[in-house]
């Protein structure tokens, strides 16, 4: 894992460990929250990918967060990833786990130790056009194809089920005629980046309560 200098932190901040697949738009999102005041009292102390070479990594770097990999190419085997995500996001004393465009269902054993400190956006308004096949491009087919004259983005607590956990904060966007996936993929992403510096800091403001 390379370490970070988690510049600007204080003591008593919440650390969030964001777990990534891509380019990271949505973890840019949060840091941009916390450095202007929108999520008090954070930071970004770790982002784990799911592949190397992740755009997603660069932006953690750029404000000194820790960042690691944890790939099915490293890590064939189901358990050993999920000891290795567990391992990770322990070692830097996890306070709260977003899910910002990871691609893959995160272990039981990881979702049971952070209940109530896990969140994952998603690409519709659920409980439309969610649960196991629909990520990315795909959730924004199923919903042209089923003629919806809207769509939308909800962040959600994980929970053991796959996009079944409480919604936090959910926000519509009109569809468009003429739309294909691409477009409404960038209208709905818009929102998405809005919508996740709302729930990160209704988190943290709830954790830091406790």
């Amino acid at each position: 894992m390379k370490q970070g200098l988690h510049n600007n932190a204080t003591a008593g901040d919440i650390n969030i460990s964001v777990l990534v697949s891509g380019g990271g738009s949505n973890l840019q999102s949060i840091i941009d929250g916390i450095a202007d005041g929108r999520i008090r009292g954070a930071r970004v102390s770790l982002v784990i990918s799911s592949k190397e070479g992740a755009y997603a990594l660069k932006r953690a770097e750029r404000v000194g967060a820790s960042t690691a990999v944890v790939s099915r190419d490293e890590y064939p085997d189901a358990d050993a990833r999920a000891s290795r995500l567990a391992e990770l996001l322990s070692g830097a004393e996890t306070d709260m786990v977003v899910l910002a465009g990871y691609m893959h269902v995160v272990p039981p054993g990881v979702v049971s130790a952070y209940s109530g400190r896990i969140i994952n956006i998603h690409p519709s308004l659920i409980p439309k056009h969610c649960g196991m096949g629909y990520y990315g491009r795909r959730v924004h087919e199923s919903v042209l194809a089923a003629g919806d004259s809207e769509s939308g983005a909800t962040v959600h607590y994980v929970d053991e089920g796959v996009d079944t956990g409480a919604i936090i904060v959910q926000e519509r966007v009109p569809v468009e005629p003429g739309d294909t996936p691409d477009t409404l993929a960038a209208r709905v992403l818009d929102t998405e980046h809005v919508i996740i510096v709302k729930a990160v800091a209704m988190v943290a403001d709830a954790l830091r309560e406790r």
